[in-house]
């Protein structure tokens, strides 16, 4: 998982989101709202991991 992978997901599916308010699209909005929600997972996974990592490096 790589930072840039979860702030794409989150940026488009931001982007998503609005195209789906602006054509009353609730198929988009709601495939943007699953993206970003992504976005968001793989990016407090990779929080976790790091965290981890920090902490079992620490411990030698």
């Amino acid at each position: 998982m790589s930072k840039d992978t979860s702030k794409k997901d989150q940026f488009m599916g931001k982007a998503k989101k609005a195209a789906g308010n602006m054509m009353n699209d609730d198929k988009t909005k709601e495939e943007g709202k699953r993206q970003e929600t992504e976005g968001k997972i793989k990016d407090a996974a990779n929080d976790v991991k790091n965290k981890a990592d920090d902490a079992f490096n620490n411990r030698k």
